[in-house]
Parts: C-alpha cells; sequence; structure tokens
C-alpha cells in the first residue's frame, strides 16, 4: 500500500474507532501530504463512517460507538473544511440546515450527508439529533436557508417531519424540505408535502443540487 494508501486506511480506521485526537492529526497530515480535500473526505473519512453505520446495523455497534464515530467525523471535518473551502473558490451553492428531528437520537446517516454536502459546495450547519420544531425553524429563518434536511430513523418519529414541513409553511419560509432515514420514502415526502427525499447520502447531494439551483 502507498503512504496515502496508508493515511486514508488510517483515517477511516480512526473515525471507526472513534479516535477524535488522532483522526484530527492524520486528516492534517493527508493534507499536507498534497491530497485534494474532497480526496481526503470521501476516501478516507467516509469509509469509516459508514462502517460505523454498518456494524450498527449488524449489532456489533451500540449507542457510545456511534457516537463516538461521529465525533470523530465532525473533528476531522473541522480540519478539511476550511481547506475545501479554499480548493471550491468560496463557491456557495445554496444554504443548508440538518438535523435528526425531535425524539431521535440517530446520527450516523444525518452526519453523512451534511458532510458530504459540505463537501460539495453547500454551506451546512448542522443541529444534530433529537432537534426540536422550533429550532429548525429559528435556524432557517436566521440563515435564510436554502434547504431543511430532516433525517428520521424510527417510525415513531417520522410525524415531525410533517410537523416540519407544515412549521416552515406557516413561517412563510422559502425553505425547502428534503427528508430521509430507514422509514421514509418517496411516498411519504409526497404525502407530507415535502420537496425531496434520498435513501442516501450520494443521492441527498444530487436531490439537494437540485432542489436548490433547478438544475437536474
Amino acid at each position: 500500500m502507498t503512504e496515502t494508501g496508508e493515511v486514508l486506511a488510517a483515517l477511516g480506521r480512526a473515525v471507526l474507532e472513534g479516535d477524535d485526537q488522532t483522526v484530527v492529526v492524520l486528516a492534517r497530515r493527508a493534507l499536507d501530504s498534497g491530497l485534494a480535500p474532497l480526496e481526503t473526505i470521501e476516501r478516507g473519512l467516509v469509509p469509516g463512517i459508514r462502517r460505523a453505520g454498518e456494524l450498527w446495523d449488524e449489532g456489533e455497534y451500540f449507542l457510545p460507538e456511534l457516537v463516538s464515530s461521529a465525533q470523530a467525523m465532525k473533528a476531522a471535518m473541522d480540519v478539511v473544511r476550511p481547506a475545501l473551502a479554499r480548493h471550491g473558490g468560496g463557491r456557495e451553492i445554496g444554504r443548508v440546515v440538518i438535523g435528526t428531528v425531535h425524539g431521535d437520537i440517530h446520527d450516523i446517516g444525518k452526519t453523512l450527508v451534511g458532510t458530504l454536502l459540505a463537501a460539495n459546495g453547500f454551506s451546512v450547519t448542522d443541529e444534530g439529533a433529537d432537534v426540536p420544531l422550533d429550532r429548525f425553524v429559528a435556524r432557517a429563518r436566521e440563515l435564510d436557508a436554502d434547504l431543511v434536511c430532516a433525517s428520521a430513523l424510527l417510525t415513531t418519529t417520522m410525524a415531525e417531519q410533517r410537523e416540519l414541513v407544515s412549521a416552515l409553511r406557516r413561517e412563510g419560509l422559502r425553505a425547502r424540505v428534503m427528508v430521509g432515514g430507514a422509514p421514509a420514502s418517496q411516498e411519504w415526502a409526497n404525502e407530507i408535502g415535502a420537496h425531496g427525499y434520498a435513501d442516501n447520502a450520494v443521492a441527498a447531494v444530487a436531490v439537494a443540487h437540485r432542489l436548490v439551483t433547478g438544475e437536474a
């Protein structure tokens, strides 16, 4: 394995293991070695956070491990994001508010979507998990957000996505809404009046781009 490959593999392991100190050192090393920020994210960080989600699905990881992996991912992104902005020339496609709805603490999928949106030119404000409706609305108003992304991983919290669409509409905010999460679907998005749905992080980038720019 090349030195670059070793650094990227180590980055993924550090995210998976929730080692937020090592992941910062490795992210800096990757950038200092000349790796592009987007490559550092997609080939280093993303495989680690994706594997953490798979281990959760398989029953090998529990909430503490998921939280640690998400924190490590965020720590690394704090290092990579400024370089990403410089490489992108500061171009901003749109402003996004993202979070997991109230009553739901699942964070991994939402974090991955936010990371890839940021890597593709969106300005992303991640409100975390268990986000109350009024905080979604307040942040969307404060930022004049183009898009609000709401994740729900439990059937018992899906109704919060419906309430969010209604709340943004009542407040007269222009932000479009994209929903996601295991129990969500395009049919559900249509039913609640959401503007888009994505079943994975890569698809979410394409849907967000379409919703914000109107381009396919």
